[in-house]
């Protein structure tokens, strides 16, 4: 399985091995319990041992690996530790959305827009890797329009774990079928329309709605 590395511009090779790991880690490739050394992983992807040290100190800190001396022990990811993710990204939205209300820039609504064309084109042609690069662009986008320095800060702390969770439920999605990928659609241009009435109680709403089914997704994507 492999990170796609459209998604890897402007990484370094020590982020590059990290996103590639953990999305073997949070598919289940490999497993928890596993262990690896750093030697392995080095040969795995042709690299020095550097990048890789730096690549598990990232995982670490993630909580998906625990750094020991007789080597690296995987802990994976339970669907707890998925659902608190999906908590926290709730809060921070409810949270930048809410800030937004009072005055929504027309500039963000337009990229909005502009991102849903994308992921409409991806439903098309079949592409999930495309249409959850671009369902994680359409959030990132309001976050970033929120200026608020440390809600960006806890946003970009998630962010790499949100976006591998994302591409398997994404999978997850596709496999469905058509009219599912058209629900999803459906739901960001819910949260436009929320954004655009500048009603915070109607926005709340709409964030609560739109996490509510996606908790769905995620269950099934999990097996659950």
């Amino acid at each position: 399985m492999l990170f796609p590395s459209s998604w890897l511009q402007g990484a370094s090779r020590g982020e590059a091995i990290a996103c590639e790991l953990r999305l073997r880690i949070i598919s289940g490739t490999l497993r928890p319990g596993e262990v690896l050394s750093e030697n392995r992983i080095a040969a795995d992807f042709d690299s020095s041992r550097s990048p890789v040290r730096e690549a598990l100190r990232t995982l670490s800190n993630e909580g998906l690996i625990r750094l020991e001396r007789m080597g690296v022990v995987v802990l994976g990811l339970k669907i707890k530790d998925v659902e608190e993710l999906y908590d926290v990204r709730f809060l921070i939205e409810s949270f930048v959305q809410q800030r937004l209300a009072s005055a929504v820039p027309e500039q963000l609504i337009t990229q909005l827009h502009n991102i849903i064309d994308k992921m409409e084109l991806a439903g098309r042609h079949q592409d999930a890797v495309e249409f959850a690069y671009q369902d994680l662009t359409f959030h990132e986008t309001i976050i970033e329009a929120a200026e608020h320095s440390r809600i960006s800060h806890l946003w970009r702390s998630i962010r790499y774990v949100v976006m591998t969770v994302m591409l398997l439920t994404t999978k997850e999605v596709f496999n469905q079928g058509e009219q599912k990928v058209s629900a999803v659609i459906e739901k960001h241009r819910l949260l436009i329309q929320a954004l655009e009435s500048g009603d915070k109680s109607l926005i709340q709403a709409g964030v609560r709605q739109y996490f509510k089914d996606s908790g769905k997704t995620l269950h099934d994507s999990f097996d659950i």
